[in-house]
């Protein structure tokens, strides 16, 4: 017996597809310095799968990693640095953290564009940004764009972005800071002795 057109057309498709390469994805460790580190987003560079996914300069879509020490927190700052107006979704271990700020969407033929200058742009509140804060662990940070600007009415789907890591030590309470606590406490429960309060 023969397999129907249909019947033959989905065993290809389903072979196709398994024999697929998976989307490949650039992994860069971020430096805790505080330094920039770059991706790019392009719908026709990124795969179809992930058309408004962070990118590489291959086309490959970018995930950061990075390690933060116990007894320390990291800060994530992410800025647009494209075209004022682009907004983006960040995520870690590949929960959704949040978006960058929202602005205005506008247009790239009057949109601001101070070209790679990613420090000028976090100064800008023209351009989007978002900061996170870590605890101690491993973390892959992607993301994708969220709003962008328009060119000729419709989407560009088209920008650059950055960020930067700052790895900072836990604060320790200063004895001063403890005694205070401790006093705080020792009133709270003299207090609630006379109320009558937990006996």
């Amino acid at each position: 017996m023969t397999p129907s057109p249909l019947a033959a057309t989905l065993t290809l498709a389903v072979a196709l597809a398994a024999t697929a390469a998976p989307a490949r994805a650039d992994s860069l460790a971020l430096p805790g310095n505080n330094t920039w580190s770059t991706f790019a987003v392009d719908s026709f560079l990124a795969p179809a799968a992930t058309p408004l996914a962070w990118l590489d300069d291959s086309g490959a879509r970018r995930v950061f990693t990075f390690h933060v020490d116990a007894g320390r927190t990291a800060l994530l700052t992410v800025i647009d640095g494209g075209f004022a107006g682009d907004t983006f979704r960040v995520s870690s271990n590949g929960i959704v953290l949040g978006n960058t700020s929202s602005v205005p969407p506008g247009s790239f033929e009057s949109s601001l564009d101070i070209g790679v200058d990613f420090t000028a742009a976090l100064a800008n509140a023209s351009f989007s940004r978002g900061v996170f804060a870590f605890a101690a662990g491993d973390y892959t940070i992607g993301g994708s764009l969220l709003q962008s600007v328009t060119f000729a009415g419709s989407p560009l789907n088209a920008t650059s972005g950055a960020i930067r890591l700052a790895q900072i030590a836990a604060p320790v309470p200063e004895p001063e800071t403890i005694g205070l606590m401790l006093a705080g406490f020792a009133l709270t429960v003299a207090w609630m002795r006379r109320r009558g309060i937990g006996r």
